[in-house]
Parts: structure tokens; sequence; C-alpha cells
């Protein structure tokens, strides 16, 4: 018996940008008396099945966006006799459509780090149950990652996860509802020995896959000092603690390290946490500013955002302090008019935000958004290849539309056309090549503009064209630079270097 793990995708470029970290988790939370098991992203390469033998163990690891090619290939396991199991946030919401349409003997709900051993056993006993319930662990108990699986010259960046949960409640996002609004942090010994392991494999770059980085703000702790029961914020003060301490001992590996992570806007107005993340040399973050408007942030429950010129002032602040920001916006909310994306864009250039994503909104399960779109349309959803629109995920990948909720004023294909101009607007070769003066050296301007048409060759031209020409030469273009582009950002590898105490 073997046990394979697979991340599922559609599009296969050769080379990726940042490590699938749940397939090396789960790597490790394999028992060895099974063997090493077999990883294979599909990000890199198409999964072959035919080397599936019966009685094989089969993990497959969904999100909504990739649901349908996960379903593909479990339906392919099963036909040839393996046990087919799925996890990740898509199966954690649907477990019935992961049997149904996945041919899954088995789903993992919640986190998968103690319960993989558990599922692997039951397979080779013939005995797997319908459903597991992984549920939410606490960081202390988080699996490392198997780095020496890792393919050999695959991948730009390495990946750690410090923190799981987040404590916002945005209408488009279900991490909250799914990984839970309590800030489950990993020890921070175990982070810098991963980011150890990292560096010795020659990876400079890593991206600390949190999903909120900043899980305790000034304001939550004024909040909670106002009580007269202090337990809470001592709570916080701890939660707060662990942070500083982590990013005092990311200060202490090489220099030549550099770290992204994902944080909320809130973070510009506390200094000390800001002079911590330049000292730990976290160089980037990706901010979800989301609206300009302030009836756009109403749209999407995010009033601790800002607009206009105090929008400006707070994304900048990040830049004082040596963060760039990766800003993210959504398009399509039911405030949005034709004049608002020229002021998105008009802003993401103002405040110097150094990448920007523009995204089209999507109602997704688990979020706000998605239940209150499925619920105005209830029995009435147009279909797309006798697929209802509230179950977009199954539509094949060339039928599927770009836009789906109803927009007050705009047809979806204008929102796409829009949504791409900006695009295009933002990552013009020019503009791109004044923003690439943050990198200071020849060679990493090189790497700042490689990496921008990158970034937009494979989420923007491949994700929103609808001419298949364009995506087909999108994909071709990315799958070309993408090898160059990871030489820019590995180094000599480091298979000697210690792991500091913190």
């Amino acid at each position: 018996m073997r046990v394979f793990l697979i991340n599922p995708s559609h599009v296969s470029f050769g080379t990726a940008v940042i490590t699938p970290r749940w397939l090396y988790v789960l790597a490790g939370a394999t028992p060895s008396r099974w063997g090493d098991p077999i990883v294979a992203d599909e990000t890199l390469d198409p999964f072959e099945a035919a080397q599936l033998a019966p009685g094989d163990v089969v993990g497959i690891g969904i999100h909504t966006a990739n649901a349908l090619r996960g379903y593909e290939i479990g339906q392919l396991a099963r036909a040839r006799g393996a046990y087919v199991v799925f996890g990740g946030i898509h199966s954690t919401l649907f477990p019935a459509e992961a049997h149904a349409r996945g041919g899954a003997h088995a789903v993992v709900r919640g986190d998968g780090d103690l319960m993989w051993a558990t599922v692997i056993d039951d397979c080779a006993a013939g005995t797997p149950r319908e459903i597991y319930e992984g549920g939410r662990i606490g960081g202390e108990t988080f699996k490392p990652a198997r780095w020496d699986l890792l393919p050999k010259d695959r991948y730009m960046w390495g990946s750690i996860q410090t923190v799981r949960g987040c404590p916002k409640h945005c209408s488009f996002c279900s991490v909250w509802r799914t990984d839970g609004q309590t800030a489950r942090q990993a020890a921070v010994q175990n982070v810098i020995r991963e980011a150890v392991e990292l560096r010795r494999r020659g990876f400079r770059f890593i991206a600390l896959a949190d999903d909120n980085f900043y899980p305790v703000t000034l304001a939550d702790m004024a909040q909670a000092a106002r009580r007269s029961d202090p337990s809470h914020l001592r709570e916080l003060e701890a939660v707060r603690a662990e942070r500083f301490a982590l990013m005092d001992g990311l200060a202490k590996l090489p220099d030549d390290m550099v770290f992204f992570t994902q944080i909320t806007m809130e973070a510009a107005e506390d200094p000390a946490f800001l002079q911590a993340m330049k000292r730990a040399r976290i160089r980037g973050a990706l901010v979800g500013v989301e609206a300009v408007t302030p009836e756009g942030l109403k749209d999407v429950h995010k009033g601790f955002n800002l607009v206009g010129e105090p929008l400006v002032d707070r994304l900048q602040t990040f830049r004082l302090h040596g963060v760039h920001v990766l800003g993210s916006f959504i398009f399509g909310l039911p405030s949005d008019r034709a004049a608002t994306f020229k002021a998105t864009a008009d802003l993401a250039e103002r405040a110097g935000i150094t990448f920007a994503q523009f995204v089209m909104l999507t109602p997704y399960p688990g979020t706000i958004d998605f239940e209150k779109w499925e619920r105005e349309l209830g029995g009435d959803a147009a279909t797309v290849s006798g697929i209802p629109i509230t179950r977009h995920w199954l539509i094949p990948q060339a039928d599927r539309p770009k836009a789906y909720a109803a927009h007050p004023v705009m047809s979806p294909d204008e929102i796409r056309r829009r949504t791409q101009a900006v695009w295009d607007h933002f990552y013009a070769l020019p503009r791109v090549w004044r923003r690439s003066r943050v990198a200071g050296t020849w060679k990493g301007r090189l790497a700042f503009v490689l990496s921008s048409k990158l970034y937009r060759q494979m989420y923007a031209n491949t994700g929103i064209a609808t001419d298949s020409a364009r995506r087909t030469r999108s994909a071709r273009v990315a799958r070309w630079m993408a090898g160059p582009c990871r030489r820019l950002f590995t180094a000599a590898p480091m298979p000697h270097l210690e792991v500091p105490r913190v």
C-alpha cells in the first residue's frame, strides 16, 4: 500500500511560486510505517492516475476553485481501486458533495494534522469512515512539514504557518468560520526550526501562510482593558507577546532571508508591531483593502478600513516601516459604479502599493455573501452546462462564467472588462519599472519586473480573460517566465545552518 497526496489544478506551470504547505504537513503526519508518501502538485505537472494500484490511499485537498479537478482525480483513483480521501476547506463545507462527485471513501473535516494517521490506518484495515472530524487543533500540536520531500528547483518561495484563525468577520471570507476566530499560534521554536530547514535547502523567500498575522489589534486591547474582568485582556496580551517573540526569532535568522505575510490594515496603527516586522525582515504583506469607498466597505463588512486620503496615508505607513503592500481589491460590489475602477487604480498608485490584485466578487461557500446570494436566488438560479450557478465550482472550466452575482447597474461582462483594464493599467511595463526602484540593485529590479509580469500572467490573464487564445497564451508565457524567475529568488543552500534558540 502506498500513500499519495495530491494538490489538484487544471493548469500546470512547471514551476510554482509558493510551496503548497498542506501537502508537506500531511506528508509529515503520515506514519513512517507506511513509507514516504508520494506528493503530487498539479500546479507543477498533471497527475498520472495510471501509477495508482488497488489498496493505495489517495489524499486530495481541495478549496472551492479546484474542487472540480479534485473530483475528477478522485473518480479516477477510485476506478483504479484506491481509497479516496478528501480534505481541505471545501470538503469541510461540502462533505456529501465529495462523496457524490469525487468518489470519496472518506472526508476529513477541519484540521488533518492529527487525524490523517487514523484515516490511513482505517483504510489499510479496509474500514474507512465516511466522515472524520479533525476539528481545530491547538497551535502546539501543528505538524511540521516534510520539506525533504520537495522536488528540486520547482518552487520560488517556501511557506510556514505561524497562526490559524482570524478574529474578523468579512462577508466575502470563510476563514473565520472554518478556522475560527481565535488565534491558534504555532510554537515559536517550531516555526524557527522550519525556517532554518527551508534556508538549508536554498529558500531565501518564505511566505508566512497565515490567516491573519496580526490577530490582536490595539483597539482590541483597549476594549478589553475597559472590562471589569481582566482575563480577556491577559489572553490578548499573551497572544501579542507570542507574536513579538516570533518576530524576535525570525530576526536571528540569516540576513538574506525575506518573509511575506497577510495582515489587516489596523497594523498600520501599531508602530511597535511594524518596527518588529521590519527587524524580522517581513518585507511584504497582503493587505485586504477590498474597497475604496465607504459604501464598498459596508458591502463587505469591513468598516475598520479607511477610505480616501486617510487610506492612502495608512498604506504608506507600511512602506515607511519597510513593509511593501500587496493590496487586494474586490470589484463587482453592489455599490460599485463605472468610476470605482479608475478611483481604485488611482488610489493604488497614490498609496505607493508595490503589488496589487484586482478580483471580481465571487460568492464562495461558507461566506455571508454566498448565503445571501443563494437565499436571494432561491429556486430561480440560472444554469450553465446543466449546473446551477449557485454551484459554480462544478461548472466545466471552459464554460465557467467570470462573474455570478447580479449587479444593480453593470453587466457581468462590463465588470470583467473593467477589471481586466485595471490589471493592464497597474501592470503596464513603465509603471512596473517605476515601482521596481524599491528593489535597489539591478538584479533586484529585474526580479521585481519579472515577478510583476508573472503575477499578472498567472492571476489576471489566465483567470479573467474570456478569450481562450489569450488564456492559453498567458499560461504558456507564465510557464516560460517561471523558471528564470525562480532563480532570482533562491540562493545557495546552507546545509549546516544552526537553529537559533529563541
